[in-house]
C-alpha cells in the first residue's frame, strides 16, 4: 500500500539550481523519549580524534521512524523505557 500524497502548503522553485523546497503538511511530531523526558542522541568514536561527536534525529514527521528508533535504543540498552510521544501542539518561542 502506498503512502497517501501529502498536502504541498508552500512551494519555491530555484530558477538557477532547479532545486524545489515544499513546505508539507503534517499531523504532528513524533519524539523518542527516554522515562518520560526528552532526550538528545549522539554518538562518538574512540578511533579517532579528529572527529566530533555526532548528533542524531530523535524526532521526526512520520512515526515509524520515530517508533523504530524507540524499539532499537531499547534493545541496545537493554531496557524498556524509551517510547515515541506524539506532539501535535506546543509553546511558540519565536516570531
Amino acid at each position: 500500500m502506498s503512502r497517501p500524497k501529502p498536502t504541498i502548503l508552500l512551494s519555491k522553485t530555484d530558477r538557477n539550481t532547479y532545486k524545489t523546497e515544499e513546505v508539507l503538511e503534517s499531523t504532528a511530531i513524533w519524539a523518542v523519549f527516554f522515562d518520560s523526558k526528552p532526550i538528545n542522541l549522539k554518538t562518538s568514536t574512540m578511533t579517532s580524534a579528529h572527529l566530533g561527536p555526532k548528533y542524531k534525529k530523535v524526532s521526526f514527521s512520520n512515526p515509524g521512524h520515530a517508533l523504530n528508533l524507540a524499539k532499537k535504543l531499547n534493545s541496545t540498552f537493554g531496557s524498556d523505557k524509551f517510547h515515541v510521544y506524539q506532539l501535535s501542539t506546543g509553546k511558540k518561542i519565536s516570531g
